[in-house]
């Protein structure tokens, strides 16, 4: 098996290396830290490739897909992201625009153009990790929130379509809560609830994915929650969510 992850320097990503390379897997793995993509190139031998590439860029993506379009990839897992936290008026608008860029630009674009060769030889897996964010409100955290929500509505999507083509392509979608990863030191927020280990999170997600669950929720406390939230309004939720990420801005 052959796998390309994105944002893999670091976090869940990392992670999923790890567990794909135990697995004897091949990895090509995707990322801006130059050092670090070195570290895991002497890490995993000639088992791995990287690629330093800034996926903020559609160019760039495009020239992702060129890079290893003739790799007989298995698997594709669009991971790279970030998020941020504030009140919108207040937040950068060009890390919002890169953030954008990243959680779903570099996403469509990749799940488009790998999908169309997985279809064609009516093989392949692809992974779009998003976050349990993608089915509540998000004030103080709109525009991430915002971007895991289309992330996980194309995978739902184009996941239907491939059912009723009765294709053998899976296309899926991460969904984790809190992980302690490198996650909250860019978003700018502090956790007050424990995270899951980004080692968890990441097998959690390979056998998964593997059995072909479209919405994978790690960890039983995140999915009680997920189940919980749908019994009450939208009105009420993003009260409890505002909350929530003030607290997260450590202003309280």
């Amino acid at each position: 098996m052959k796998a390309l992850i994105t944002g893999a320097t670091s976090g869940i990503g990392e992670a999923l290396a790890n567990v794909l390379y135990d697995m004897g897997s091949n990895l090509i793995l995707v990322g801006r830290n130059k050092e670090k993509l070195e570290e895991l190139k002497n890490k995993f031998g000639r088992k791995a490739k990287v690629v330093d590439i800034d996926l903020s860029s559609t160019y760039n993506c495009m020239e992702l897909y060129e890079i290893c379009k003739n790799e007989k990839l298995d698997v594709v897992i669009n991971n790279a992201g970030f998020g941020d936290c504030g009140y919108f008026t207040e937040t950068n608008l060009n890390k919002e625009l890169d953030m954008i860029n990243v959680n779903v630009k570099a996403v469509h674009v990749l799940t488009k153009l790998f999908l169309k060769d997985f279809v064609k030889h009516n093989r392949g897996f692809i992974l779009n990790v998003a976050s349990i964010a993608a089915f509540a409100p998000g004030p103080l955290m709109a525009t991430y929130y915002s971007t895991k929500t289309y992330v996980v509505s194309l995978t739902k999507q184009i996941n239907e379509e491939l059912k009723k083509e009765n294709s053998n392509v899976y296309v899926g979608c991460l969904c984790p809560g809190p992980v302690d990863t490198n996650f909250n030191n860019v978003a700018g927020v502090i956790f007050n609830a424990k995270g899951l280990t980004k080692e968890y999170v990441a097998e959690y997600a390979v056998k998964q994915m593997l059995k072909k669950k479209t919405i994978i929720i790690p960890g039983f406390k995140v999915r009680c929650g997920y189940l919980g939230a749908k019994l009450f309004s939208d009105k009420t939720v993003s009260k409890f969510i505002f909350n929530g990420q003030k607290k997260k801005l450590g202003n309280e």
